[in-house]
């Protein structure tokens, strides 16, 4: 399969990059931000299952590290599976997070749009989380 299309859509947070890597990578924080997951995670061995309106999806974090990387791999119901590439790096005093969001075979321009539009609704939530408090 040749590259897909892809966005990257980002957000820079007024916290340390250590404290927001911290709080992304605690995966049973992640349905407080990211709204796709906001039935909740529940963790099966080494994956986490997503419950969703077209059925269970799995996810399998990276394991923590000190780069700030917070990629997953969601599996679909259908078995599709979709890599999530989700990064922190210092920024001055701050953080940028990073999403690379791919255009997956088939997905229309107007669905393409869509999905951005939620990522970059997300880590608004994720920044407004970060900045209002001391989570």
């Amino acid at each position: 399969m040749p590259p897909m299309p892809a966005r990257i859509i980002h957000t820079s947070i007024a916290r340390d990059w250590r404290e927001v890597y911290a709080f992304m990578a605690d995966h049973e924080k992640m349905p407080l931000w990211a709204s796709g997951l906001s039935a909740g995670l529940t963790r099966e061995g080494e994956e986490w299952l997503a419950p969703g309106p077209l059925g269970n999806a799995r996810v399998r974090f990276s394991p923590d590290n000190d780069y700030g990387v917070v990629d997953h791999l969601v599996t679909l119901a259908d078995g599709q599976q979709v890599h999530n590439a989700l990064r922190v790096v210092p920024n001055g005093d701050g953080a940028e997070v990073m999403f690379t969001l791919l255009r997956l075979p088939g997905m229309s321009d107007a669905q393409f749009a869509e999905d951005a539009a939620w990522v970059e609704k997300d880590l608004a939530s994720l920044k407004s989380i970060l900045e209002s408090s001391k989570a």
